[in-house]
């Protein structure tokens, strides 16, 4: 790939940043997350008549793709990387809107959520900013009834999620619209402010607690009755779900068997590491012994919050110049208490400019004040450095590289979740978890990463389930004790697990397809390269790329494309 500090911008960079910008245009809610101008007090138009535009949007941007000439190897990426990207999500919208799939409903990923978590990171430093906030407040209304609008759509054609998922997401609106919703924590952030304008917050956060509850009801009352009761998507349609996470298309059946060997291997390498903790225990007394021991806990948020900060700056001081290129802007990452309580843990991206830092966000449960080291430790590499906070981080900034689609926009998921689990066995691999409490965290997330290619694929797909749970079709039942039996969770977290890869499709797995892909690639790189490979180098040619589809990745790195 090339490589220079003074690229001039093609036809193919115009064309993606124009699409870019249109897309913008387009989102609001996008601008928030690139932290970029644009109308960030309205929300998204949430109807068909708005992925109908997206689907315009990306058919315009392909045609003008037509013809223009290729200056260089960045311009066979980003050709590839545009044609694969949009053609996908074409295909994925012109089903929705074709009456084949439903609109997104699901209880993680769907507008739902999204209406709700914009508003965590829009900037609340002055009155102004609480103004955009109020306005996009009174949006949320109109925004909500646009996508019960859509869900009709979609249920007028036969076409409803499963019935699991509208009651779990009528649930988490019927919470929005309670005393117990978290918009309440925007009251609390802004208690600095006048008084005239809290009362205005205060009116619009009611206004959009409302249209929550307006949307619990449509949902119960008129969709509800109309789910199916299967969970599984079915073959054809997982296959596109697969692509459009991953940015490759996979041989199902071989990776089903594959998910199941690699929950063995690491059963087996938990097993062992248990002996280092307690000899003689079992994986479960093992953890049970990690969560009582006092080096590994941690009291209250405001610890947390400390404690997470001080490791993602000490990975980042320990890793820069020695293992990776770390820009001098991407060396700054910021470790932050979500406002929402719906208990993950994610990265945002910096902006553009680098103004707004990456952060590393962990939503704590309400009532959560307890934590354990030895299970997060291998979390604060995965969102930070090595994890997402480089990968991003490092694509941002190479402005005179990529263009700015490139840069803020492309994102794949097998790329970008595949490569922070890469990094958290990178971390391994450098010596920074051999203390067996921090292993055993590290393996006991892998553990639920290769559950979730078996979950995920068997059921949707409808795999034969493996012999422990007494084979033949998948269950929910058979699916929780498979859960059980390889993971180590709460019950309310492994119940909310198991729902998320029933109402989406194909992106659980894209974390542990996405880091085998990654893996391969490497492996290919060094078995061409032989003495002359070196890691570093590696690494900062396939970040060099950013992120784009597996497939295009593999390519660009081995110089197919």
């Amino acid at each position: 790939m090339t490589d220079t500090t003074s690229r001039p911008p093609t036809a193919i960079d115009r064309i993606a940043e124009e699409h870019l910008q249109a897309g913008i245009d387009l989102s609001p809610m996008t601008a928030t997350y690139l932290g970029v101008p644009g109308r960030t007090d309205e929300i998204d138009d949430l109807s068909t008549t708005g992925l109908q535009a997206l689907v315009d949007l990306n058919g315009r941007t392909l045609a003008t793709l037509e013809g223009v000439p290729v200056e260089d190897d960045v311009d066979r990426v980003t050709l590839a990387a545009l044609r694969e990207r949009l053609s996908l999500e074409v295909e994925v919208l012109e089903r929705v809107l074709a009456g084949t799939d439903p609109v997104e409903l699901n209880v993680i990923a769907c507008p739902v959520q999204s209406v709700r978590d914009i508003f965590d990171i829009m900037p609340k430093e002055t009155a102004e900013d609480w103004g955009v906030i109020t306005r996009r407040l009174r949006a949320v209304g109109p925004a909500l009834e646009q996508y019960a609008g859509a869900l009709a759509f979609s249920a007028g054609r036969g076409q409803v999620s499963p019935r699991r998922q509208v009651e779990k997401v009528a649930e988490q609106c019927a919470d929005q619209a309670g005393e117990a919703s978290t918009y309440g924590a925007l009251l609390t952030e802004a208690q600095g402010q006048s008084e005239e304008l809290r009362a205005e917050l205060a009116a619009a956060v009611e206004d959009a607690k409302g249209a929550f509850g307006t949307l619990a009801s449509y949902l119960t009352d008129e969709l509800l009755p109309q789910a199916p009761e299967s969970d599984a998507a079915g073959v054809e349609r997982y296959r596109l779900a697969s692509r459009s996470f991953l940015g490759a298309e996979i041989d199902l059946a071989e990776t089903y068997a594959w998910g199941l060997e690699e929950v063995a291997r690491i059963d087996a390498m938990m097993l062992e590491t248990a002996q280092a903790i307690r000899p003689g225990s079992t994986v479960k007394e093992a953890i049970a012994v990690l969560d009582d021991d006092p080096r590994y806990q941690i009291k209250g948020t405001d610890a947390l919050r400390e404690w997470m900060q001080t490791t993602a700056d000490e990975a980042v001081a320990n890793l820069a110049d020695t293992h990776f290129d770390v820009p001098e802007p991407v060396r700054r990452i910021e470790c932050m208490i979500a406002p929402s309580q719906t208990g993950g843990v994610y990265y945002t991206g910096p902006s553009e400019d680098f103004s707004r830092p990456g952060r590393m966000w962990w939503s704590v449960p309400k009532g959560v004040t307890d934590f354990t080291t030895w299970r997060e430790l291998t979390t604060v590499y995965h969102e930070g450095v090595p994890g997402h906070h480089l990968q991003i981080g490092q694509t941002v900034y190479r402005g005179e590289l990529l263009n700015r689609w490139r840069r803020l926009a492309s994102w794949t998921s097998g790329h970008g979740e595949g490569w922070a689990l890469y990094a958290e066995w990178l971390m391994a691999d450098l010596g920074y978890m051999d203390d067996p409490g921090n292993r055993m965290g590290l393996l006991d997330g892998q553990a639920l990463r290769a559950t979730r290619v078996v979950l995920d694929i068997g059921i949707h797909c409808g795999f034969e389930a493996p012999e422990e749970v007494g084979g033949g079709e998948w269950t929910y039942d058979k699916a929780w004790e498979f859960l059980n039996n390889h993971t180590n969770m709460d019950e309310g977290f492994a119940r909310f697990e198991l729902d998320r890869y029933l109402g989406w499709p194909g992106q659980a797995p894209a974390y542990k397809i996405g880091e085998r892909l990654w893996l391969g690639l490497r492996d290919q790189v060094r078995e061409a390269e032989g003495d002359a490979f070196d890691l570093k180098a590696f690494h900062r040619r396939a970040l060099d790329i950013g992120g784009v589809g597996l497939d295009t990745l593999r390519q660009a790195v081995l110089g197919k494309l």
